[in-house]
C-alpha cells in the first residue's frame, strides 16, 4: 500500500475515534454541570454556553503557533501531541469539582489540541498533488461522522455509565487514536533550512497578502457562519411544524443529523471529482446549492421536505471545507504548509463560533424563517467570491511553486 493511504487511512480512523469522543459530552453538558452543584436554570445556563465555547476560544488563538510547530519539527509529533493533550484535558475534567475548574480545563482542552489541523497538514503534504481533495474528503468524513455519532453515543453512555465516566471513556479513545499515529503513521520530514524561518506572525502575513489565500480565509468564515446559525434554534423550527409527538427533541435531532450523514458520505466522492475538474469549480457548486437549500428552508411546509433539503445542505456542504483547505494546501508554499492549513482551520473555528451567536441575533430580530434567507444570502456571496476566484485565475500567473497546469484547474 502506497505510505499516503496508509497515512490517509489511520488518520482516518483516529480522527473519528478522536472527533466522537469529544462529541460524547454535547447532551449532557447542562446536566453534568448540574452535579457540580449549579442549581439555578439560569446559571445552568449561561455555564453551559462558556463551558462549551471555551476550547473554540482558545483553539482559535492557539491552533496556528501548533502549526507552525509541525512545520518546524515534524506534523506527525504535532498530531500525538494534540491527541495526548486531549486525553489528559479529559482526565483533568472527569475529576473536576466545581464548574470553574470544568470551564479552565475546557480552554486547556482548546489550547493543547489543534489536532484536526495537524492531521489535515499532514495528509496534505504525504498526498500527490492530483490526490489531496480526495484525501482531504476522506479526513473530512471522520470529522463529518463523528460529529454525528458523538452526541448519540453520549447520551446513551451517559445514561449507562453516568457523566463522569464519559470523560475518562473520551481519554482513551483519545490514546488510542495517539497509539495508533505513533505506530501506524509515518512522516517523510522535510529538512530544508528554510522550515525553520517563518514565525506564526508570517504566516498571518501571507495569509494577507496572497490574494488567493485571503479569500480563502473569508469564504471559511462566511461559509461556516451560514451554516452553523441555525444550531441554536433549529429545533424551535422543528417545533414549529405542529407536529404531534412528544418526541421532539429525539425528531429535531434526527432531521439536523440528516446534514451530517451526507456530508459524511458525500466528501469523498467531492475530492475525487475536485481533483480531476477543480476545487473552485467545486466550490461553486457546493456553495450555490447550499443557497438554494436555504432557500427552500423559507418555502418548506412539511418535515419530509425538510428533511429532504437537510440532505441536499449535507451533499453540497461535503466538499465545501475539503476544497477551501485544498486551495490553501495549493497556495501555500510547501515549507510553510501546516503554518498556513492551521490559520485556515482556524478561520473555521471562528465561523463555527460566530454561526451560533448571529442566528440567535438574527433569529430574534427577523423570525426563524427570514433567517434562513440570510443563510443563503450568505452562501451566496461566498459562490459569487469564488466565482470571481475562477475568472482572476484565467489571467492571474500561477503561484510560486505551481504549475500552470495546477493553477487551471484549482
Amino acid at each position: 500500500m502506497d505510505l499516503w493511504r496508509k497515512n490517509l487511512y489511520v488518520l482516518w480512523a483516529t480522527q473519528f475515534i478522536a472527533m466522537v469522543g469529544m462529541n460524547l459530552v454535547v447532551p449532557f453538558l447542562p446536566f453534568f454541570i448540574r452535579t457540580l452543584g449549579v442549581t439555578d436554570e439560569a446559571e445552568v445556563t449561561r455555564w453551559s454556553g462558556l463551558v462549551f465555547a471555551g476550547p473554540f476560544v482558545s483553539s482559535f488563538f492557539a491552533t496556528p503557533f501548533w502549526g507552525n510547530m509541525g512545520d518546524k519539527y515534524g506534523r506527525k509529533p504535532m498530531v500525538i501531541r494534540a491527541l495526548i493533550g486531549l486525553a489528559a484535558s479529559q482526565i483533568l475534567i472527569g475529576f473536576s469539582q466545581t464548574v470553574f475548574q470544568v470551564f479552565v480545563f475546557r480552554i486547556l482542552q482548546g489550547a493543547i489540541s489543534g489536532f484536526i489541523a495537524s492531521a489535515l497538514a499532514l495528509v496534505s503534504t504525504s498526498a500527490p498533488k492530483n490526490r489531496v481533495g480526495y484525501a482531504l474528503g476522506v479526513l473530512q468524513s471522520a470529522s463529518a461522522g463523528g460529529v454525528v455519532l458523538g452526541p448519540f453515543f453520549g447520551g446513551v453512555l451517559a445514561d449507562l455509565v453516568g457523566f463522569r465516566e464519559i470523560f475518562f471513556i473520551t481519554a482513551v479513545m483519545c490514546m488510542v487514536g495517539a497509539l495508533a499515529v505513533i505506530y501506524g503513521v509515518e512522516e517523510v520530514r522535510d529538512t530544508s533550512a528554510d522550515r525553520m524561518k517563518f514565525s506564526v506572525f508570517d504566516n498571518y502575513k501571507l495569509m494577507y497578502a496572497n490574494k488567493q489565500l485571503r479569500l480563502v480565509a473569508l469564504c471559511l468564515v462566511v461559509g461556516q457562519v451560514s451554516v452553523l446559525m441555525v444550531e441554536p434554534i433549529f429545533a424551535l423550527f422543528v417545533e414549529s411544524f405542529k407536529t404531534d409527538t412528544a418526541y421532539i427533541a429525539t425528531l429535531a435531532g434526527s432531521i439536523f443529523s440528516v446534514t451530517g450523514l451526507f456530508s459524511t458520505v458525500s466528501a469523498p466522492w467531492w475530492g475525487k471529482r475536485n481533483d480531476r475538474k477543480g476545487y473552485k469549480k467545486g466550490l461553486f457548486i457546493g456553495m450555490t446549492l447550499t443557497g438554494v437549500a436555504y432557500i427552500g428552508h423559507n418555502l418548506v411546509t412539511g418535515l419530509l421536505q425538510l428533511a429532504v433539503l437537510r440532505a441536499l445542505l449535507g451533499f453540497a456542504r461535503g466538499g465545501v471545507l475539503p476544497a477551501l483547505y485544498s486551495l490553501a494546501n495549493l497556495h501555500a508554499p510547501p515549507e510553510r504548509r501546516g503554518g498556513i492549513i492551521a490559520i485556515a482551520s482556524s478561520m473555521t473555528i471562528l465561523g463555527n463560533m460566530l454561526g451560533p451567536v448571529l442566528g440567535g441575533i438574527v433569529a430574534s430580530h427577523t423570525g426563524i424563517r427570514e433567517m434562513f434567507l440570510v443563510n443563503s444570502a450568505l452562501a451566496l456571496v461566498v459562490a459569487f467570491v469564488i466565482w470571481k476566484m475562477m475568472e482572476d485565475a484565467q489571467t492571474l500567473s500561477a503561484p510560486k511553486g505551481i504549475t500552470q497546469e495546477t493553477a487551471r484547474t484549482e
